[in-house]
């Protein structure tokens, strides 16, 4: 059975920092490329940090370039998100997603990825 459980999630101020990791179990991650999704109130699911199966390459929504990592563990089957100088704005619910096909490139469509987290909160007050 595939389980992805997301934490790290929850209140910061403007400005501040967060880490966000997402346990995956059940599957060999390491073959398949990640990612990180968000979803505001009222709002589409949007493709946030992409990373490779191998780690070697990434790719960010411009709204947070510059501001996000995205980084994984293979060894330990976890992805994390490290969000800096956040914003308003990134108030949202966080998922970490797994590509449906082996060795992709970093792929930035909801339908490209089969398996997702529960979501993770994250506010930011102004």
């Amino acid at each position: 059975q595939v389980r992805m459980v997301e934490s790290g999630g929850g209140l910061v101020q403007t400005g501040g920092s967060l880490r966000l990791s997402c346990a995956a179990s059940g599957r060999t991650f390491r073959s398949y490329a990640m990612g990180w999704f968000r979803q505001a109130p009222g709002k589409e699911r949007e493709f946030v940090a992409g990373i490779s199966w191998s780690g070697d390459n990434t790719l960010y929504a411009d709204s947070v370039k510059d501001r996000f990592t995205i980084s994984r563990d293979n060894a330990k089957n976890t992805l994390y998100l490290q969000m800096n100088s956040l914003k308003p704005e990134d108030t949202a619910v966080y998922y970490c997603a797994a590509d449906k096909d082996l060795h992709t490139i970093v792929r930035v469509t909801l339908q490209a990825y089969d398996y997702w987290g529960q979501g993770t909160q994250v506010t930011v007050s102004s």
